[in-house]
């Protein structure tokens, strides 16, 4: 077996379909960019026009031609494109009700919508209630919370007793107490509900209670009292009582006294 030599060339790689395409592709881009340049000069001659600016077509690279006039290549080269300026817009900042700095956002804004920044954050200032605590302290209804513009934001959360009850709504205590007020109108007028509400309930728990009570008294004199289910015979004396106008003798039961009426034959 005769031995290569390196310095010979080697078999050239077998092109794939693609790259076949591509080069054809290329070859025609350049027979129709070098026919547009013929065409361009040919025009350009007949008509004279030695210092005119002649359009030519020229290949973009990305399957379209664009015509350009002759010379503009290093005029568009050279040339700076004036873009007018964007408008400068000022980012609408949010100002914390607390400190009196601006904000672009925080958690009590984006959940109740209230402008405190969470640098001035307090649990205890903006502590959270549940739906139920709301409506029993403050006595308000489910319209108070949902329907009275604007209804109340709030949040949720699942529920620690049980995960797979509802979620729990969270309410900040801040618009609360500003719904009640809106509501009520004053302390006076809530503490005056609670206390009417209050006495209707002791009444109504007053009720109940009398009413167990009877159905207890009345179980218990079910229970203590027995029905006779023994069969009675009459037990009649030896007088006997004669009625002359109907002709029947009577007697009387020694027990229950019932009377037996009969005729004598």
């Amino acid at each position: 077996m005769e031995g290569l030599d390196p310095s010979e060339p080697g078999p050239e790689p077998e092109l794939s379909a693609a790259m076949r395409a591509k080069i054809e592709r290329n070859r025609q881009r350049a027979l129709m960019l070098r026919q547009a340049r013929l065409t361009s000069r040919s025009l350009s001659e007949a008509e004279g026009a030695s210092s005119a600016k002649v359009s030519k077509t020229i290949d973009s690279g990305a399957g379209f031609f664009i015509e350009e006039e002759d010379g503009g290549v290093e005029e568009q080269m050279t040339r700076k494109v004036a873009h007018q300026p964007a408008p400068v817009i000022e980012p609408d900042y949010l100002v914390c009700e607390a400190c009196q700095k601006p904000f672009m956002d925080s958690h009590l804004s984006n959940s109740f919508d209230l402008c405190v920044c969470d640098k001035c954050r307090d649990n205890e200032t903006h502590k959270l209630i549940s739906r139920s605590e709301a409506k029993q302290h403050y006595l308000l209804k489910d319209c108070d919370l949902d329907k009275r513009e604007p209804p109340l934001r709030f949040m949720l959360k699942k529920n620690p007793h049980n995960p797979h009850w509802g979620d729990m709504k969270l309410y900040l205590k801040l618009q609360v107490e500003k719904r009640c007020m809106e509501v009520w109108g004053s302390d006076e007028a809530l503490e005056e509900a609670k206390e009417t509400r209050e006495e209707t309930r002791e009444v109504q728990k007053q009720k109940r209670f009398n009413k167990k009570i009877k159905e207890l008294r009345r179980a218990v004199r079910s229970s203590t009292w027995t029905k006779d289910t023994s069969v009675h015979r009459h037990q009649y004396g030896p007088e006997e009582a004669v009625d002359p106008e109907e002709d029947l003798y009577r007697k009387t039961c020694t027990t229950c006294g019932h009377e037996l009426s009969y005729e004598k034959m």
